[in-house]
């Protein structure tokens, strides 16, 4: 029932999304607005929302594609970001720049703590392969991390292993290096 929900509201928001852009409100993420409205609705939490998500786009593959269609049309094709950025003055975007900067510090100290180390490595590996991504095909940060995931929910398996396989070497290197010291 709870998933059936989730997926009508995923499915309506990205109808509405793709009849009318502008219900996502001047330079927000169109994935935010679909996460943020089955937040609203269901009356969960925008983890549990996140969550859900994530498990219905799993789940469904033709909706997966259809979500994936949206972020690319808004995030690519319709507006250019990053402009309203570059036209700030130098100490603005100083400002910006440290608040954003000392949010994620605060935020992978609380996933840390809350979660695990195990948590916050894996959120730090997705936030860089999502930044390479959108690096190098020049598309914004929301945009990369959408695609990456949609690739990962296709490829579930082999990615989770590919992750784990990482982390493992990770933690192995860190051991044998305290046994050398």
């Amino acid at each position: 029932m709870k998933i059936e929900l989730a997926k009508e509201i995923i499915s309506k928001e990205i109808t509405n999304v793709k009849e009318n852009p502008l219900v996502v409100k001047e330079n927000g993420c169109a994935a935010c607005h679909v996460l943020f409205n089955l937040s609203k609705e269901m009356q969960i939490s925008e983890q549990d929302a996140a969550d859900l998500l994530s498990e219905v786009l799993f789940a469904n593959p033709d909706l997966d594609v259809s979500f994936i269609d949206m972020v690319e049309n808004m995030h690519m094709k319709r507006r250019m970001m990053g402009t309203a950025f570059a036209i700030k003055t130098r100490e603005a975007k100083d400002k910006y720049i440290y608040s954003n900067f000392k949010n994620t510090l605060a935020e992978l100290h609380s996933d840390l703590i809350n979660y695990g180390p195990d948590i916050a490595l894996r959120k730090l590996l997705m936030s860089m392969i999502s930044l390479e991504i959108a690096k190098n095909i020049g598309i914004d940060y929301h945009a990369s991390t959408e695609e990456l995931y949609y690739f990962m929910r296709k490829n579930d398996q082999e990615t989770h292993e590919n992750l784990l396989e990482f982390i493992n070497r990770l933690y192995q290197s860190m051991m044998v290096n305290r046994e050398r010291k």
